[in-house]
């Protein structure tokens, strides 16, 4: 089994590159960390990145975990290939672009493109937003599924992710003590589904809620709250229709021994126990 120590970033081609860039910068408020390799890197930690962006298909989306070690890149590797995943080690010019020391990459079986990294870059800076919205960290990402109990096998086998809660099929997978690092959402096409970030507190949610309002941001779900993951939340649109999350008071599973997944129905009271509406297709 392949042990995942974080989710560390994701890749994002952007149809208007700039106009994504000034929607991180100005809206999102992230802080930009440098071009380079004809990308853009920026970042709401302090990491040296957590999301890179790119001139191109803006469906193509891959998604970068951290491995502890060089050994458990190469073991991820060969355990890969003895499941039948078609799995290739990154070059070196590749992994600059990538700001780590070395990489490989596979798709899971829905097609998500999927980076595990060893030495990733990290900042001698403290992070320096752009705008104050109260980020703390990159949270986690949401997924698209083609098939929610097969993909679940796959992360739950192959890899070390462990449900901590279904709604419906949907699975949301931890790689630590955090509730989930990894949602899988159904759908019929790969990609990712949204990017979290972490922000201080419940003020910077409904802050952030008036701010995006007033600049005509389509708010895609909230504000509200999780009953699964007790997390407070507000997603939003930005360029090329990708979602992107706030969120403050996300559970934690420190039981490992004896916690046992819940399953949730597929409701909108599921998504939200305040009563807010999703307007976003996977969830309708």
């Amino acid at each position: 089994m392949i042990h995942l120590h974080d989710v560390r970033y994701v890749r994002i081609g952007c149809s208007d590159l700039a106009k994504t860039v000034r929607f991180c910068t100005d809206i999102l408020g992230l802080e930009n960390v440098g071009d380079e390799n004809g990308a853009v890197y920026l970042r709401g930690d302090d990491r040296d990145h957590n999301v890179c962006l790119f001139a191109g298909d803006p469906r193509d989306h891959t998604v970068g975990f951290e491995l502890r070690t060089e050994a458990e890149l190469k073991a991820a590797f060969d355990e890969l290939r003895r499941s039948g995943v078609d799995v290739t080690a990154g070059s070196d010019v590749d992994a600059r672009k990538r700001r780590v020391d070395a990489f490989i990459t596979f798709r899971d079986p829905t097609g998500n493109k999927i980076d595990l990294v060893n030495r990733p870059y990290h900042s001698g800076r403290r992070y320096f937003p752009s705008r104050d919205a109260g980020i703390l960290e990159f949270g986690h990402v949401g997924l698209n599924t083609t098939d929610p109990r097969r993909d679940e096998a796959f992360w739950c086998t192959v890899l070390n992710a462990r449900v901590s809660d279904r709604i419906g099929e949907a699975p949301l997978l931890r790689i630590d003590a955090v509730h989930h690092k990894i949602a899988l959402f159904p759908t019929d096409r790969a990609g990712i589904q949204h990017v979290n970030f972490q922000v201080a507190s419940v003020d910077d949610i409904m802050r952030s809620w008036y701010f995006l309002q007033e600049r005509q941001v389509p708010i895609a779900f909230g504000p509200g709250r999780h009953p699964i993951s007790t997390a407070m939340f507000l997603y939003f649109y930005g360029p090329d229709d990708l979602i992107w999350e706030y969120s403050y008071g996300v559970r934690r599973i420190e039981n490992e021994d004896t916690y046992v997944p819940r399953q949730f129905p597929f409701a909108t009271s599921s998504f939200c126990m305040w009563g807010a509406v999703p307007k976003i297709k996977e969830f309708s």
